[in-house]
């Protein structure tokens, strides 16, 4: 691959649309053709480590689930630590949570407190950024944890939900990277 044009080209073309998934109307951005091709899935982990690079990060946290396919590998090309941001109750010992709200109800995301310092900036990695409601509690629990946020990166952007608009405040100036966005 020599460009980005070239990058956007394989990844579109490795990801299947599922109709009527998870429920009818919806339109499923399916990833796994991407992830069970070797090429493209390393062309994806050198372009988002390459992300990593650029915005200084020290570590790398993955948003459960997906997140943390994409992640892991980007804090291993990288050279960076990684670290999991899981759904409430899947993580041993000494957490930081943060509750938000969703269309229907809320949830709450958790890490361990430990994982981050004051010291550490922190690149979050992710699949899709839709409306935005899982990446800002994250931003949100980064900071708590005293980290800084470098940068948000995600595969890809569902433009027509406005999570961009809802997460640039939070970021405060911290890029937010979208390789693809449809």
């Amino acid at each position: 691959m020599t460009g980005l044009v070239d990058v956007t080209e394989l990844l579109l073309s490795r990801i299947r649309d599922v109709a009527d998934y998870p429920e009818p109307g919806v339109m499923f951005k399916d990833i796994t053709p991407l992830l069970a091709d070797p090429a493209a899935f390393t062309v994806l982990t050198d372009t988002l480590a390459a992300v990593a690079a650029s915005t200084g990060a020290t570590k790398v946290v993955g948003l459960e689930a997906r997140g943390f396919i994409l992640g892991a590998p980007v804090a291993v090309r990288a050279g960076l630590g990684f670290i999991p941001v899981r759904k409430a109750g899947k993580l041993p010992g000494a957490t930081l949570s943060q509750a938000y709200d969703l269309e229907y109800g809320s949830a709450e995301i958790e890490v361990h407190a430990e994982d981050l310092s004051s010291g550490d900036r922190v690149l979050i990695v992710d699949d899709v950024l839709a409306t935005g409601g899982t990446a800002e509690a994250s931003i949100e629990l980064i900071r708590r944890a005293g980290a800084e946020v470098a940068g948000l990166t995600v595969l890809m952007e569902l433009g027509f939900l406005g999570g961009r608009a809802r997460l640039e405040p939070a970021l405060a100036g911290a890029p937010l990277e979208a390789l693809l966005v449809v």
